[in-house]
């Protein structure tokens, strides 16, 4: 397939810059593929697609205040967005300059933070900070929420609260897993009243999430990489779902990705590493059964995996009516349902 295929326009003024007053006010569209329906809901009426015996899987990533502004000792402008973590005091990190700042250049930064670039790796600089706290401690008391590019202004204190998910509990990840910051107490409350049981995986989601697929044809499209965690306790809960005849719904497409990363025989084994899965329609989905996911930007990695999963055609007309019906996209935007995957060989539905 061509990176054209997944393409669209999304009138000026659709991207949430905001989340909604409340976690859960956000619409919802349902994407039924058995019967090939829409439907327009509410976030709020998510338990009620639920039975009794599902299992809903979350990401339990927390996202860093990764963001450092600062100057070079030169004088020269510097941003640093950390995207990992390597130690107490060592990050590998995305510097933006007017220039690249070489081996040993300082880095002086908020909080009267120090940080030297000891070298490369690829794009990215690895970073030493100096002084006795904890990066991620220094980072939680001086960093800005990393909020994705198209998100057209500065951090706020209340996106310390609203870019992370209310269960978010290992941290790591420099942007949100944004299918789940629409889950508020009272929606797993709901949940846990229908029989619905929950489990949890991590996935560290990484900066690359935002980087547009460069190649026409998606055969030459190098994924990039990001640590994942599915643990035994997981798998077991999804042995024991599969054997009840109840759905695997994974929140979110890093949920899907450390799920299908993880699978053997058709079921996930506990495993922890880099994963750099690339799922474009034509592939055959081992574990999970629904998912309920966020609207991606037009020729991104996630959206190729959600036509992957509900069918191409589905999936691109679900977009044409969520644009038409005045939803909202991305991070902060409104979320869609898709209740069972696509029918082997039938999902594709290629232009």
């Amino acid at each position: 397939m061509q990176r054209a295929d997944f393409s669209y326009q999304l009138p000026a003024g659709r991207i949430a810059m905001h989340p909604c007053p409340g976690r859960s006010d956000s619409r919802m569209l349902c994407i039924d593929p058995g019967n090939n329906l829409l439907r327009d809901a509410l976030f709020k009426d998510f338990p009620d697609q639920l039975q009794a015996g599902d299992l809903v899987v979350f990401n339990d990533t927390r996202v860093i205040p990764a963001r450092l502004l600062g100057s070079k000792e030169s004088g020269g402008k510097v941003e640093v967005m950390v995207e990992r973590v390597r130690s107490n005091t060592r990050v590998l990190a995305h510097v933006r300059a007017s220039k690249s700042p070489k081996p040993g250049t300082r880095l002086c930064l908020e909080g009267a933070l120090e940080a030297q670039v000891i070298g490369r790796d690829d794009d990215l600089f690895l970073l030493e900070f100096g002084g006795q706290e904890d990066v991620l401690k220094m980072l939680e008391q001086y960093g800005h929420m990393p909020l994705p590019p198209y998100i057209e202004r500065a951090d706020e204190q209340d996106d310390r609260e609203r870019y992370q998910t209310i269960y978010a509990s290992t941290p790591g990840a420099v942007a949100a897993p944004t299918a789940g910051l629409h889950f508020d107490a009272t929606v797993m409350d709901r949940l846990a009243a229908r029989g619905v049981k929950t489990a949890y995986v991590t996935l560290h989601v990484g900066a690359g999430t935002f980087q547009p697929v460069r190649a026409d044809n998606l055969d030459e499209h190098v994924m990039h990489h990001e640590y994942f965690e599915v643990d035994a306790s997981t798998c077991e809960q999804i042995a024991q779902t599969r054997r009840a005849g109840g759905r695997v719904v994974a929140v979110g497409t890093t949920v899907v990705r450390s799920l299908e990363a993880a699978a053997v025989d058709g079921l996930p084994e506990p495993c922890k590493g880099e994963t750099d899965l690339f799922i474009t329609p034509g592939y055959q989905f081992k574990v999970v059964d629904a998912l309920l996911t966020n609207f991606h930007l037009s020729e991104s990695t996630l959206l190729m995996l959600v036509c992957a999963f509900a069918g191409y055609r589905r999936t691109m007309d679900a977009y044409a009516h969520a644009i038409a019906a005045g939803y909202r996209f991305y991070s902060y935007g409104d979320a869609m349902f898709i209740s069972a995957r696509a029918e082997p060989g039938v999902p594709a539905e290629l232009p």
